[in-house]
């Protein structure tokens, strides 16, 4: 059997997997607000319910997907949305609360193995999985198993400048708005859920969700249309790069928009106008799991071997 745990902003969830990935239990709890020791202790308690109910091996690893990534310079956390675990050893406190071998990942990365494993990127050998949800985050999977990179960085794609700004039709993508990380035109601030309703509210439209404006595109909306068509333009351009550098075998989308069908059908097209090739045939597909593949994703953060099973 394999544990599972992501720590999310405002939701701890624990699941625990069969070696063939079926579920066994899930449990999900709030998270802690501004309180590290407390994290700690949610954590320890979420874990041990799960491992008694299933019956887990007291030794059995628990893997463990945050909203950050830890330094390999310090072994602190760092990049991470919730601030409290900033500078912390937090796989070592872990390891020591929980009694159990610990492995920590950034949850974009849990989420490319959770589809590389036995999701939507299962017969890929590299997984390229990207979040677009509140931020725009990215992951790599290299046959099941996830690319972290020498600055635990690797697949950050949403901090990269958006390729080929335009401006036109009162767009301009030159001047970029300010993105949290302190720099201007991520593409973050153009891919995100807030980005999508900031930029539809521009044009003319109401103060709308994302899933909204999608909504409304649905039923023939003119400004809707014309809002996905420009996400979906930005989203090519976008990943027209990391196609040039990585080429991987498949592309699976997760977070909020991955819920907005029209981008399967014109990405790919779009795509062979940007990418550095005769034609792109990059696989562009949703997600598998759903909310529940980050999870899935730090459960598969042990391998199954014989010596390690339950």
């Amino acid at each position: 059997m394999r544990i599972g745990v992501d720590l999310g902003g405002t939701k701890i969830e624990a699941i625990v997997l069969d070696d063939d990935g079926a579920e066994r239990v899930r449990r999900r709890i709030d998270s802690p607000q501004g309180s590290y020791h407390a994290t700690i202790d949610a954590i320890a308690g979420l874990v041990s319910a799960v491992a008694e109910e299933t019956d887990c091996r007291k030794d059995l690893g628990v893997g463990i997907g945050i909203p950050g990534a830890t330094s390999p310079e310090t072994g602190n956390v760092k990049n991470a949305n919730s601030t409290w675990l900033i500078g912390h050893p937090l796989d070592r406190d872990l390891t020591d609360a929980l009694a159990r071998p610990v492995r920590i990942a950034n949850d974009a990365n849990c989420f490319a193995v959770s589809e590389a494993t036995d999701g939507a990127g299962a017969n890929y050998g590299m997984v390229f999985g990207i979040i677009l949800g509140t931020g725009v985050g990215g992951g790599i999977a290299i046959d099941g198993r996830t690319h972290t990179g020498i600055n635990a960085i690797a697949g950050e794609w949403g901090h990269n400048p958006l390729p080929w700004p335009q401006n036109g039709d009162g767009v301009n993508e030159h001047a970029g708005p300010t993105c949290y990380c302190g720099k201007q035109g991520c593409i973050e601030t153009f891919l995100s859920g807030p980005a999508l309703s900031r930029d539809y509210a521009a044009a003319g439209g109401a103060a709308l969700s994302a899933s909204d404006i999608a909504a409304r595109a649905d039923t023939g909306d003119a400004l809707a249309t014309a809002a996905i068509h420009r996400y979906a333009h930005r989203l090519a351009r976008a990943l027209s790069s990391v196609i040039n550098i990585l080429d991987p075998d498949a592309i699976i989308v997760g977070g909020g928009l991955s819920n907005l069908s029209e981008i399967y059908k014109v990405v790919p097209e779009m795509l062979n106008r940007f990418v550095f090739s005769d034609v792109c045939t990059t696989p562009f597909l949703p997600n598998k799991h759903g909310d529940s593949s980050g999870v899935r994703g730090a459960a598969w953060l042990f391998p199954p071997t014989t010596s390690e099973s339950a």
